[in-house]
């Protein structure tokens, strides 16, 4: 889920995690989405949420080994 929210592929590097962050939370920044901002907002908080866990290799591990349960 995580990774598919970032549109990266589970080897994704901490620099490619990063790149994809950036690029997806500039597109569905919600001052940038007026015009869906509902839309916006709660793709912003996974796109931030994805990020949390992928940028952190503990978190990531674990998400690795047993999803988001």
């Amino acid at each position: 889920k995580y990774y598919e929210i970032l549109g990266i592929s589970e080897n994704a590097t901490q620099v490619e995690i990063k790149k994809a962050y950036r690029k997806e939370a500039l597109k569905w920044h919600p001052d940038k989405n007026q015009h869906r901002i509902e839309e916006a907002n709660e793709k912003f908080k996974l796109i931030a949420e994805a990020y949390e866990i992928l940028n952190d290799p503990e978190k990531r591990k674990v998400y690795d080994l047993y999803g988001d349960e």
